[in-house]
């Protein structure tokens, strides 16, 4: 008489789907992982760009700021200060008109 064979998995089979399975899930995990680590490190990176984006944004106006203020400090207070001289010099012209008349 013939013996039956077993029916089902043998159990080295099963530590081999068990291992496999591990395996699989292990790396998985380990790329949901990195995955997520590159997620918020790419928001942390987007945020700090922003705020260096608008940083020069703001310094190229405080550059330009400075530039209006230097010329208003250099041409246009000299060029002040040159009337403000005709002015009185003109004073000072009329009021010997009148000492010598």
């Amino acid at each position: 008489m013939k013996k039956p064979k077993p029916q089902g998995i043998r159990l080295r089979d099963f530590f081999i789907a068990l291992i496999v399975i591990t395996i699989i899930l292990s790396l998985a995990l380990i790329k949901i992982y990195i995955s997520n680590k590159i997620y918020y490190e790419s928001r942390k990176y987007a945020i700090i760009y922003h705020e260096v984006s608008s940083l020069k944004e703001e310094n190229r106006i405080l550059k330009t700021n400075v530039e209006r203020l230097r010329y208003k400090n250099r041409v246009e207070d000299t060029v002040m200060s040159y009337t403000e001289f005709d002015e009185n010099e003109n004073e000072n012209d009329s009021d010997n008109k009148e000492d010598t008349e």
